[in-house]
């Protein structure tokens, strides 16, 4: 049975609260993260047609932005957690991400690209996981793994909706309109619902402002190995899937003769196995060592990347989308999980800050550098084989971990 956080319990916690939380953990990572980075995704090719920008440039987007936003904001924003509760963070998160999709609806130029790719990730960091995963730690103890289940599959949902909702609306409307009533839904979706939500229950001793959640001492935590093997793991499992994600529009439009119908399909069954992988990894989460679910997450990512130098074959294009998207649902939702039992919930904000910022580091850089591979060397094949060697040290690093708490 994975350790419980001492203080409290899931019979002290009221149940209507818990439900608002998950509801709005699951609508936030609907619209940050399902719509506004595996969305955008869709869009990408559209870049490269209309205006003639390399492969490289329309994933730089992602890239310069999160390696200037995650250091700069990354850690700031745990402690503003920890010290202040995620719900303020939410609900500027919300709107910055849904204004840089209504914003890319109008861009022409690349600078322009650039700015709202600053809010998108700012966003990502204010209204996605990280808030996400501390409010769900708040409000669940026993449960944990089930909530945090529940609300990732808020990416998994969105993830699988947008691509046909987004082919629709560019078949009738245009690809720039279509960006534009995304981000308007975006908003409409997550943002009452984090207004509603309270940061955590009367019976989280340390959820006041200026509490021990605040100042407990990280130095300790960044004594231990263990830190060093999550955020390692982590980093090199999260750049497989990022760098895996956003280049598979490219691929299969670009590289291969597949109609944006077809595209769209799998992209859904990607996330549509997120989904699978999200309840699945869920559920283990609460029975087995949540080092093994990990290892096993990481191990089904790097197993699935070479599948698509099979692309060619649809039988195995499916396979693969499956399989992926199995990876793809556990591997951002078992790191909070990993990291509280490591290091206790009081501190999760700023750990989770100092991870989360590095995760995004490897998923900005990781997409560019694949991109870049294909457009100088004209394959795709280098930049595949890149991405299961990542997976592949982040499984290694994971079997190193302990499975029981860090000191």
């Amino acid at each position: 049975m994975p350790p419980v956080t001492p203080g409290f319990d899931d019979a002290d916690i009221p149940r209507a609260g818990q439900i608002t939380a998950a509801a709005t953990a699951f609508a936030a990572l609907f619209s940050a993260v399902g719509i506004g980075l595996y969305g955008l995704t869709f869009f990408y090719d559209f870049f490269v047609k209309d205006y003639g920008w390399t492969r490289q440039q329309v994933t730089s987007g992602n890239a310069y932005a999160k390696l200037l936003i995650g250091p700069l904001f990354g850690y700031l924003a745990g402690y503003l957690i920890d010290r202040y509760g995620p719900r303020r963070l939410l609900l500027v998160g919300i709107l910055m991400a849904g204004g840089a999709m209504v914003g890319l609806g109008y861009v022409s130029t690349l600078a322009a690209f650039y700015v709202c790719y600053l809010f998108n990730a700012l966003g990502y960091v204010f209204g996605g996981p990280l808030p996400v995963q501390v409010l769900l730690s708040r409000w669940f103890t026993r449960a944990r793994g089930k909530a945090m289940g529940f609300a990732y599959l808020g990416i998994g949902i969105g993830g699988t909706v947008v691509p046909g909702l987004a082919y629709w609306l560019t078949s009738t409307f245009g690809w720039n309109r279509a960006m534009q009533v995304l981000g308007l839904l975006m908003i409409t979706i997550a943002w009452p619902l984090a207004w509603l939500v309270k940061d955590a229950p009367p019976s989280y001793r340390a959820a006041a402002p200026g509490s021990a959640a605040a100042t407990t001492p990280l130095g300790e935590v960044l004594r231990t190995p263990a830190f060093y093997l999550l955020l390692v793991g982590s980093m090199c499992s999260i750049g497989a899937v990022g760098g895996t994600m956003q280049n598979l529009k490219l691929y299969l439009s670009l590289d291969h003769p597949y109609g944006q119908g077809e595209i769209a399909r799998i992209l859904s069954l990607v996330l549509a196995g997120s989904i699978l992988g999200r309840l699945l990894m869920g559920w283990l989460a609460d029975r087995w060592a949540r080092k093994h679910v990990m290892l096993l997450i990481y191990v089904i990512v790097a197993a699935s990347i070479p599948l698509l130098l099979l692309a060619d074959s649809w039988t195995m294009l499916h396979l693969f989308a499956l399989l992926f998207g199995i990876g793809l649902g556990g591997d951002y939702m078992i790191i909070p999980l990993m990291a509280a039992d490591l290091f206790g919930v009081q501190r999760l904000g700023r750990v989770m800050g100092f991870v989360l910022t590095a995760d995004g580091i490897a998923e900005a850089v990781s997409p560019m550098l694949v991109a870049g591979l294909r457009d100088r060397m004209g394959t795709y094949r280098p930049g595949f084989l890149l991405l299961m060697g990542l997976a592949a040290v982040g499984a290694a690093a994971v079997a190193l971990l302990p499975q029981k708490k860090a000191h």
